[in-house]
């Protein structure tokens, strides 16, 4: 017979608190009061995820995508389990989807090539929820080689693909202890593992290791003495932002044994930190509390508790307080689609910083629909495209260094593969001018490089590069400001090595809109740079 899903009975009067919840009589979903304003009496609750996620069995390791929809948890001893009659306290990777109305649907055994091992879990999830990395390392077609960790990719057809191991310099020099595991920023950037060189201990530290040019790892570098004292630190979670860490240490000034602690990365160098922070109560006991994880928006926190389960474990959320979230960021989602066709397509995705040009993150666009979705901290300009064979990408810009830090929010962006033929056109989204003005902006390298790169790559090719005004002003004064513009475009495009008889500079002023002039977004529009592929 179904269960009524119960909330924990822990509340709490905190100096600072959430908005209150109340629960919905018709879905079981959580529902917003109308005074959403947090006061010194607000209580805080910790919502069991229900009876389609946890069972009388232990539920353990929550980790819960970006956009809060898709979980990942290990269910121990299920009789579903791969393992289940051979290994004592079997664990395997169970997972779970949340309708549109926020309802979580029955949890699901992951089949083959993920559930193969002695034990199994997912350690983070991308944003674009098209991989996950697991414990263990694969290859060989689903072979298990042993320690350390594994990155999946979803397939055509829906399925995770095989997993394959991350190569990481000298990690079984680090990983010698009774346990271990890892997470990885949203930007795949870094990759975070706890783990200890001492044989046999429990005393994990934290370290840090970076993507090389080659596919593999550096070699593991410690956080630094801020967080690795000398008791047991683990289960890190680093949060949207890509500075703010989350994790389980049994140090000096906790509720129990193990507490969850919050820190802020303060540089670059991955080993200065703020002095951590206990989370308190309710999310830290008096017991053994890890397996900490957030969405994107960082209003809820995922964790494992032993309070007034329906078995030893259950997975519950909290919402949590101010002090206690990250950095708000900007969760972009949108669909890949060929220009030309109209058709989804399935790209990778890169996000660059301007005016310099470096990769801040990547993503996978969904095999099924082109689906995406990326993570964005505020305080930066990005440039943002997919990358497919065969195809030149029109970026996108996110200038989000001019947006004031409004909190979570999340923003639709379609991106669009151009396929290399004669009469295609690509809009150059990322070239910028000062108003007025025909100079080229730094910022505007990054996206010329990419059509200098096009033109040194296919040396058939030859392009006309145009400029394009609004109808504000005379015919004479936009026709000379976008023919100087497309010029400067061109001298860039020659200075790097292009020949000029391989590219034809066009002002066109207003002569050419593509959308009405009569609002502020049709004239943006109109405003331009772009070019066409005239032979090839």
């Amino acid at each position: 017979m179904k269960r009524v899903v119960p909330f924990l009975a822990l509340a709490f009067c905190l100096h600072q608190a959430t908005a209150q919840m109340s629960l919905g009589s018709d879905t079981g979903k959580l529902v917003a009061q109308k005074d959403n304003v947090i006061t010194n009496n607000t209580i805080i609750k910790i919502e069991n995820l229900g009876e389609n996620i946890n069972s009388d069995l232990p539920e353990l390791r929550p980790t819960i995508s970006a956009d809060g929809n898709l979980l990942f948890f290990i269910c121990e001893n299920h009789p579903a389990n791969t393992k289940y009659n051979s290994v004592p306290n079997s664990q395997d990777i169970w997972y779970a989807v949340r309708d549109s109305n926020g309802v979580w649907q029955e949890a699901k055994h992951l089949k083959f090539p993920l559930n193969t091992s002695q034990y199994n879990a997912v350690y983070w999830i991308s944003p674009d929820n098209n991989r996950i990395l697991i414990r263990g390392a694969f290859g060989n077609g689903g072979a298990y080689f042993g320690k350390g960790v594994s990155l999946c990719t979803r397939q055509a057809d829906g399925r995770w693909g095989e997993p394959e191991e991350l190569r990481i310099r000298n990690y079984q020099k680090y990983d010698r202890g009774l346990v271990s595991g890892a997470t990885m920023t949203h930007d795949r950037q870094a990759l975070i593992l706890y783990m200890t060189p001492e044989p046999g201990s429990s005393n994990n530290d934290l370290y840090v290791c970076f993507p090389k040019d080659d596919g593999t790892w550096s070699e593991p570098k410690s956080l630094g003495n801020q967080i690795n004292l000398p008791g047991d630190e683990m289960t890190p979670y680093i949060a949207a932002d890509g500075v703010t860490m989350y994790f389980s240490s049994n140090r000096p000034g906790g509720l129990g044994d193990n507490d969850i602690w919050m820190t802020k990365r303060l540089d670059k160098t991955w080993t200065k930190w703020s002095t951590p922070v206990n989370l308190g109560s309710p999310i830290n006991t008096e017991g053994w509390d890890a397996f900490f994880t957030l969405d994107a928006g960082g209003e809820y926190a995922y964790l494992t508790s032993n309070k007034d389960t329906y078995g030893e474990s259950d997975i519950v959320r909290v919402k949590l307080l101010e002090r206690e979230k990250p950095n708000p960021v900007i969760l972009v989602s949108g669909n890949v689609y060929n220009a030309k066709t109209k058709q989804p397509l399935t790209a990778s995705l890169i996000y660059e910083t301007l005016p310099d040009g470096v990769e801040a993150g990547n993503g996978l666009s969904s095999p099924t629909d082109g689906a995406f979705k990326i993570v964005l901290p505020y305080d930066k300009n990005y440039s943002i495209r997919a990358s497919a064979d065969k195809f030149f990408a029109i970026s996108e810009n996110l200038n989000l260094d001019s947006m004031v830090k409004a909190g979570y929010k999340e923003i639709h962006k379609d991106l669009y593969l151009v396929p290399i033929e004669i009469g295609q056109v690509v809009r150059l989204n990322n070239v910028f001018f000062d108003f007025d003005k025909w100079d080229l902006r730094p910022e505007s390298d990054v996206e010329l490089d990419r059509v200098v790169k096009l033109l040194k790559e296919n040396p058939a090719i030859e392009i006309e590069l145009s400029a394009h005004t609004d109808s504000k002003g005379s015919d004479e004064y936009n026709f000379k400001l976008s023919d100087n513009r497309a010029k400067s475009c061109v001298q860039y495009i020659i200075s790097k090595g292009i020949s000029a008889s391989r590219i034809v500079s066009k002002g066109y002023g207003e002569s050419m809109p593509v959308a009405e002039n009569e609002t502020d977004e049709g004239r943006q529009l109109n405003r331009r740079v772009e070019f066409k592929i005239t032979k090839n």
